[in-house]
């Protein structure tokens, strides 16, 4: 898994969250009901369908 800073972990992990509330589908088998513990754990796991572009 890529090194991301702690500004980037937050705005991975808030993203999804959003997405998940939203009404995105979770990528976890047994998601927890928070979008916020959902996408810690996928961030986690490394099964977060989001990629950050560097320039």
């Amino acid at each position: 898994m890529e090194e991301y800073t702690r500004f980037e972990k937050a705005r991975i992990i808030s993203a999804r969250a959003l997405q998940i509330s939203m009404g995105a589908p979770s990528l976890l088998k047994k998601a927890p009901g928070n979008p916020i513990e959902a996408s810690k754990e996928e961030y986690e796991k490394n099964i977060m369908p989001i990629t950050v572009l560097r320039h």
